[in-house]
């Protein structure tokens, strides 16, 4: 990641922001996405407490190497230059995931990866700043091996993370290679107390950046042990003050204040304010399922295959026009890092501190 390429993808936003006012003011659809999403796999190598995939009965068809390269130039065809970032499951359990982010290297594509940590061995770590990532996520519930394993089902995962972290940036200074290095923790009731201790945590093992999401209702452990409840609120609160308070200090923290403190309303189920409307995840996200179906956002049906037609016929086709006007009335407060949305002004903000860090 330079300066060079945040300036032209951010003059991509910019320009889409245009035609986002223009589609919600006129109903004129000049829009082009500019945030992609790439699900690799539903498999995965830990058994998080707050997630589904590992416990389903089978998983859905799997887009081979190939297909996904096939994808991605049907989209720089569509856009032009773009980055994308690819999750899972775990993506690094997926056979030549690694020459498919070579691929986008050479091909001019900005890739970026969400991962547990647990298969960024030396060697992985090597191949993965030779493809010159756009950045590298790495998600951490704790700063200790014991809430982090427990949450994530994967006894020594918190250890090999560590160890990732510290290869990923063994190998950046060898390689002379940039990129931001992100640890992203899921917050919940069990962890949030200790995520200041967490920021610290992160700058002392050399990451970027802390980028948070909140857990969101899904498993019966979420329900039952990960919610925060009212009785745990106001501490949550006094918590995010003190994160915000880290932040004006200089801690590495990638969410805005206005989403930090979003947090709370949150876990109340609250609807989205009026600031945040009307939601424009329809109007920039093109999010590319396992098996190759594309949505504007999860909660929705999917509009098109991009194994099965182009991701321009997919962004302009009648049922991508049908999601996009659903998803422009939906109030729901969605805090997901990945799809909350984030005006140019904070885009920006976060661009320039990752450059700095």
């Amino acid at each position: 990641m330079d300066i060079t390429t945040l300036t032209k993808l951010g003059l991509k936003h910019t320009e889409n922001a245009v035609a986002e006012a223009l589609r919600i003011q006129t109903s004129y659809d000049m829009t082009k996405p500019v945030t992609f999403y790439g699900i690799i796999n539903e498999r995965c190598n830990a058994k998080c407490r707050q997630c589904e995939y590992w416990r389903l009965p089978e998983h859905k068809q799997e887009m081979t190497i190939e297909e996904w390269k096939a994808a991605l130039l049907s989209i720089k065809e569509f856009v032009g230059e773009f980055s994308i970032n690819f999750s899972g499951g775990e993506p690094y359990i997926k056979k030549d995931f690694l020459d498919l982010l070579a691929f986008a290297n050479q091909n001019g594509i900005h890739c970026g990866v969400t991962t547990n940590g647990f298969c960024m061995t030396q060697e992985n770590a090597a191949k993965t700043v030779a493809a010159h990532p756009f950045n590298v996520n790495i998600s951490v519930d704790a700063p200790n091996s014991q809430l982090h394993d427990y949450l994530r089902g994967k006894p020594g995962l918190f250890t090999r993370l560590s160890y990732g972290i510290q290869y990923l940036r063994e190998e950046q200074k060898k390689q002379g290679v940039k990129f931001p290095i992100a640890v992203k923790p899921t917050l919940n009731r069990l962890n949030f107390r200790l995520m200041p201790e967490l920021v610290e945590w992160a700058q002392q093992i050399g990451a970027t950046a802390v980028n948070f999401q909140p857990v969101n209702l899904w498993t019966p452990e979420t329900y039952e042990e990960l919610w925060i409840e009212e009785e745990d609120r106001e501490e949550l609160a006094q918590v995010i003050e003190r994160l915000i308070e880290m932040k004006t200090h200089g801690a590495p923290i990638m969410n805005s204040d206005e989403v930090l403190r979003l947090f709370v309303p949150h876990f109340r189920k609250e609807k989205a304010p009026e600031t945040v409307r009307p939601c424009r995840v329809g109007l920039r996200n093109f999010w590319i399922d396992t098996c190759g179906d594309v949505k504007l956002c999860n909660d929705y049906p999917v509009i098109g295959n991009i194994k099965e037609q182009s991701a321009k016929e997919i962004w302009y086709g009648e049922k991508a026009k049908e999601i996009r006007q659903q998803t422009l009335d939906c109030g729901q407060l969605c805090l997901i890092t990945c799809v909350s949305q984030k005006t140019i002004a904070d885009k920006v903000k976060m661009g320039l501190k990752l450059l700095r860090n």
